[in-house]
């Protein structure tokens, strides 16, 4: 062989080889993606929402009339029975201070009831002499009579002036019980917050009892006071009636039934707990979110259908996490929500086909935050790619990245 022969086969397979090289290093390389495999499985919808616990029938014991309250002696937890345990007393509110004139005024409407009294006295005292006289008239006369020194007619006068001595009297008298009454009422008005505090233990209280047995939930008012009518002072129910509320969103609200599953969740416990819908109330109201947003809400109503003894530790006004179950179907074919995108308006996965990434269009049902029913374009086995980045493409080559 020539030395140009040499040469150029030399070179010509150093060029081969660096032709290869360069197309290997050129050459499309595989996506790493996270792949899963379709599978059956269970799918739940659920409609979540943040809830609080309630006593279902709350008493809010107010003040039946204004006065000046006894402190409470109960607190916040004490069981009270029915009809029988005393809650809160009333007593009447201390006199206001006079000033001056009003004090002055009160003095001389004493010195005139005394000076009533006076002459009510003297108007008995000349009664009585009255009837002294007309008494002895009348004995005088019933002698003479026999007698027949007098008149039948005489005799009959004398009884009427006795009468009429003994109606004066009567009348002399209960005019100075009048007069007695008008002093005490006089010496009332001069009474001082003072004098009604030291004679407070004689008073006679009003006293509120529980209307239901259970257990003192709140004391609005736990020191003594002057109150109002109608004024609240205490909250009273039975822990063991407790019930859940949620408001949620209209839109979702229009959703729940009565009669539907409930989980409970992060109420404290290990276990979630199980409740159903009671109620959905007829009307919305307006609540402003955390966003300052408006948005209309509705109470949805539940009732715990655990055993007691798991969530006897729940009571009145606690927060806990609800899931409302809307619909729920077992051993189904589903999909996790993060291979799923749009295209053209048409739900769409990059399915694994012989290593290269596959555009499918599925058909989804119904859907939870997780997963999707599938019920058309993919069966089970087949291997999805999971959020899939603008890399992936139809017929681009994927390695899974635990593969």
């Amino acid at each position: 062989m020539t030395v140009q022969m040499r040469r150029l086969l030399f070179w010509g397979s150093l060029v081969s080889l660096l032709a290869i090289g360069l197309a290997f290093s050129f050459r499309p390389q595989a996506v790493v993606v996270d792949m899963l495999e379709v599978g059956r499985g269970d799918l739940v919808v659920t409609v979540e929402d943040e809830g609080e616990t309630r006593v279902h029938d709350i008493y809010v014991l107010s003040a039946p009339v204004a006065g000046h309250m006894r402190r409470v002696d109960l607190h916040a937890g004490d069981a009270v029975i029915a009809l029988e345990t005393i809650v809160a007393e009333i007593e009447p509110i201390d006199p206001a201070f006079l000033d001056p004139r009003s004090e002055a005024q009160a003095q001389a409407d004493i010195r005139a009831a005394k000076s009533a009294e006076a002459l009510a006295r003297a108007e008995v005292d000349q009664a009585q002499a009255e009837l002294e006289f007309a008494t002895r008239e009348r004995e005088r006369a019933a002698e003479l009579i026999k007698d027949g020194t007098i008149s039948r007619r005489d005799l009959d006068a004398a009884e009427r002036n006795f009468r009429t001595a003994r109606a004066v009297l009567a009348t002399t008298l209960a005019a100075l019980d009048v007069r007695a009454f008008e002093l005490e009422r006089a010496r009332a008005a001069l009474v001082s917050p003072t004098q009604s505090r030291a004679s407070g233990d004689e008073c006679a209280c009003v006293s509120i009892r529980a209307p239901v047995t259970g257990k003192v939930l709140r004391i609005v008012q736990q020191s003594e006071a002057v109150v109002a009518a109608g004024a609240p002072l205490l909250e009273i129910g039975d822990p063991r009636n407790l019930e859940i509320v949620v408001d949620l969103l209209s839109s979702d609200a229009v959703k729940v039934e009565a009669g539907q599953r409930v989980m409970i969740e992060q109420w404290g416990g290990d276990t979630a707990l199980a409740g159903r819908v009671r109620l959905v109330e007829p009307f919305g109201f307006t609540k402003i979110s955390a966003l300052g947003i408006e948005e209309q809400r509705v109470n949805v109503v539940i009732d715990l259908t655990s055993e007691e003894k798991l969530w006897q530790r729940l009571a009145h006004g606690y927060q806990v996490d609800v899931r409302i179950v809307l619909w729920e179907e077992k051993d189904i074919l589903t999909l996790p929500l993060l291979s799923l995108f749009r295209d053209g308006g048409q739900w769409t996965v990059f399915v694994e086909k012989d290593g290269r990434a596959e555009l499918r269009h599925v058909s989804i049902g119904r859907r939870n935050t997780l997963e999707a029913e599938v019920l058309r374009g993919l069966e089970e086995g087949e291997r999805v790619v999971l959020h899939p980045s603008d890399r992936v493409n139809a017929g681009v080559r994927l390695a899974g990245r635990n593969d």
